[in-house]
């Protein structure tokens, strides 16, 4: 009986020792494998800021959008919202070829084309931007003109929307508006919320406004 015991147990060790062995030898590979799914930290930092730049540099990325984006492996998800399918498609492409993303899962929402929308847009456009207090959040002249042109005429405020930087982007989808982009302080932010709030024709407003010190929402 001893002896059966002592065989059992040096078997089972055995066997135990071999599972460790191939684990051990399994690791380098599934580590290789791992490697070839993600980039490594420098590759990943690199990758990160020239998304961001290839987004801020399109030239029909303005007030009236907003794109982000996240790591997804080797790909880069593209998310947000696009006033026009172009910059949907532009970012795109702008993002693929890019040295080292392998895919663009393209998640951007284009909004519909709405001359009730357009409206609102500009409406809360000037009551943002012509506030004295928000007026140093946009680089374009204070009352930029929203009079006639032959885009506004063609396709409203979308298709001719105000160029310059804009610290506060505007998104509106059947009414209802999203406020995002970066400002000074949580004041300058609810000051925005109550300007657009204010609009005529808006049906809500979601202040997704972010400051330096922000305690993250929970969503």
């Amino acid at each position: 009986m001893k002896k059966i015991l002592l065989w059992t147990m040096t078997a089972a060790l055995c066997a135990g020792q071999s599972v460790v062995a191939q684990q051990q030898a399994a690791a380098p590979q599934q580590q290789m494998e791992y490697n070839q799914k993600t980039w490594s930290q420098e590759d990943a930092q690199r990758i990160v800021q020239q998304v961001r730049h290839e987004l801020l540099s399109l030239t029909n990325y303005g007030v009236f959008d907003s794109l982000s984006f996240s790591i997804q492996g080797k790909s880069i998800v593209l998310r947000g919202y696009a006033s026009r399918p172009t910059l949907k498609s532009d970012a795109e492409r702008a993002v693929k070829k890019i040295d080292g993303v392998a895919s663009v899962i393209n998640q951007i929402k284009v909004l519909p084309n709405s001359p009730f929308d357009d409206r609102i847009r500009v409406g809360v456009y000037t009551r943002i931007y012509s506030n004295a207090v928000l007026r140093k959040y946009t680089g374009s002249p204070v009352g930029f003109g929203m009079g006639p042109s032959v885009a506004r005429a063609a396709g409203g405020i979308t298709q001719d929307p105000p160029m310059g930087y804009h610290a506060i982007h505007i998104i509106v989808n059947n009414g209802h508006v999203i406020l995002t982009g970066v400002v000074n302080n949580e004041s300058d932010a609810n000051i925005a919320a109550m300007q657009a709030n204010s609009t005529p024709g808006t049906f809500s407003v979601d202040n997704d406004l972010m400051w330096p010190g922000e305690v993250p929402k929970e969503k």
